[in-house]
């Protein structure tokens, strides 16, 4: 079997806070932005790895997705609690600098796990953990 991994999707609750953070800071590609107003589906790719796609999506979009759950999924979201993405770098220290300058959330410093990763989290605006692998 060959399988791979081709998209994963993210909540978001402010497009323009997604792009500012994802493409300007992150250098993540914009490859799709559908829809208008807060009701926009945008799909980045890393110029290195452009068959794999992230796609962030208006939180519980769905019609069947009651209003309850749609408070209780933004509850979550606000939290920290919803959803996660692990990236990579070559230069976690370069990579954490330039994040902390541009204000974003820092949840922790670069620190040597004890599963054996050296990484860094932070939240993007939505609040989805954003975790930083050192690749070494």
């Amino acid at each position: 079997m060959d399988i791979t991994i081709h998209t994963t999707f993210l909540p978001h609750t402010d497009p323009e806070a997604s792009l500012a953070f994802y493409r300007d800071l992150l250098g993540l590609e914009l490859t799709m932005d559908v829809g208008e107003g807060a009701m926009r589906w945008l799909t980045f790719v890393a110029p290195s790895q452009r068959d794999v796609r992230l796609v962030l999506t208006p939180p519980a979009a769905d019609p069947g997705v009651t209003d309850a759950e749609r408070r209780a999924v933004l509850e979550l979201m606000a939290k920290g609690a919803y959803q996660s993405i692990i990236l990579a770098t070559k230069d976690l220290d370069d990579t954490f600098e330039r994040l902390q300058a541009a204000d974003a959330e820092v949840v922790s410093e670069p620190t040597e796990q004890p599963w054996g990763v050296r990484d860094c989290a932070f939240r993007d605006p939505a609040g989805n953990m954003v975790r930083i692998d050192e690749v070494r």
